[in-house]
Formats: structure tokens, sequence, C-alpha cells
């Protein structure tokens, strides 16, 4: 067992609380998982592993809920997720050094937070019509995104959200169910590529523990509507959490390349 009794509790109700907020307002978690393990695990390869089983957990009923409510047509999203798979499996087969990853992961973290702290100053008329783009500018998006999960152990979703309402692709609803669907096959993807490359790391007391609390949380995120915050005011504070943890990552890796 890698971490005490004291510091796995306090890990699970973390993972318990960010699957509920972030199922709540669509995503997986995926960021909030890796800042929080970064404070008490070391080796990042258990860091990926857990951090994308986590994820593929809350994302599985959220993909479910989206699909089963007419949310979601598999059609629209094949050019994201055809570009995406293969480059997230690309992505977490890389054996990157272990201070280019942690410089790798703060930057994403850092930037996830920006891209989901602007997302909720976005304004979004439900009757708005929506842009018309060409099929290879979603292949671009897919694909980089993906890349990008795969390396630092995210399904991506956080990125790919916010820019997607940014470009007015489609409806808001819509959008999330992209987003967790995408989250769910790069979750996936990126397990087969940790798999492939030798560096699938799951200490199995942790993430057990783990991955009940995701679960829980998860489902109790989907099916409750929240009354003390507000979904921009969870994305608000969650983007304070990540972007502080990102700096923090940053702070102490950034000296070493000097």
């Amino acid at each position: 067992m890698l971490l005490s009794t004291e510091n796995l509790v306090l890990l699970c109700l973390g993972f318990f609380i960010v699957a509920t907020l972030y199922s709540s307002v669509g995503f997986g978690g995926g960021s909030s998982y890796l800042a929080l393990l970064t404070l008490f695990l070391g080796g990042f390869f258990a860091i990926r592993s857990i951090a994308l089983i986590c994820n593929l957990v809350v994302v599985s009923g959220s993909t479910y809920l989206y699909f089963k409510n007419g949310h979601g047509k598999l059609k629209d999203f094949l050019p994201f997720v055809l570009a995406s798979i293969p480059m997230a499996f690309i992505g977490a087969s890389f054996r990157l050094e272990e201070h280019v990853f942690f410089l790798l992961l703060g930057f994403s973290l850092v930037t996830s937070a920006i891209f989901l702290a602007l997302q909720t100053f976005s304004k979004r008329d439900p009757s708005e019509k929506v842009a018309d783009y060409p099929k290879w500018m979603t292949y671009l998006l897919g694909g980089g995104i993906g890349l990008l999960s795969g390396l630092v152990g995210i399904g991506g979703g956080i990125f790919l959200a916010p820019i997607l309402n940014h470009l007015k692709w489609d409806k808001s609803i819509k959008i999330a169910a992209l987003a967790s669907f995408f989250i769910l096959v790069n979750s996936i993807s990126g397990l087969a590529g940790l798999v492939q490359g030798g560096m699938l790391d799951l200490p199995w007391k942790e993430t057990l523990a783990l991955v009940v609390s995701v679960l829980v949380g998860g489902q109790l995120g989907i099916r409750i509507s929240l009354k003390r915050f507000t979904p921009k005011g969870i994305k608000r504070i969650t983007a304070l959490l990540v972007f502080v943890v990102g700096v923090r990552i940053l702070l102490k890796y950034i000296p070493q390349v000097f």
C-alpha cells in the first residue's frame, strides 16, 4: 500500500467531491484527479493510470444517460473520436521523463483551468443558430486534444467543450454529450496505450478505494441537482483549485530544466 490510511481517506474524499461536482456539469474530473494525485503520489505512471481509470468510471454513466435521452448521435461525434482515439493511444505510449511529464501536466492543468473559467463567462442563446465548419477542422481538433489527453492522462473534454462552445459548434447540451463521449473513448485509448507501453501502474488498494469513491460521487452528481452551487460556481471553484495545483507543479519542476 503506497499511502497511509489517513492520506487514502483524504484522497477518497477529494475524489468523491470532484466526481460529484464534475459529473453534474458533464465532465469526468481527470484534471482534478491528476491535481490531487500529485499531492499524494510520486510515481507518475500510477498518477496517469489511476486518473484515467477514475475518468472512465465517471463518464461511462453520464455518456449512457446523454445517449439515452437523445442528446448524442454517434454519426455527429465520429469525426472527433476517429482522430482522437489513435492520437490518445500514441500519446499514452510515450515513455516521458519524469520532469517532462510533470511540466506538461502543470501547463495542461493551468490551461484547463483557464479554459474552464472562460467557459463560465460565455453566453449562449439556446435558439441561436450553430455555425458550420469543415470536417477537417473536427479531425484536427479531435486529434490534437486526443494526443494531449494521452500524454498527461486526461480525457480531454475540459479542453474540447469550451472550444466548441466558443465556435458555436452546436447547442450546449449536445457539446456536453460529445465531451462526455470524447472523454470516455480517450480514456479507454489512453489506458490501452499505457498497457502497450508497459506503463500501467494500478496499486490495487488505492485504485479500488478511489474507483468506489468516484463511482458513488459520479452517480450522485449525474442524478441530482446541486442546490448550493450553480454549475458556473462549481466550474469556477474547480478552475481555481486546478490552477493553484498546476502553478505549484510548474514552480517545482521548471527550475530543474535550468
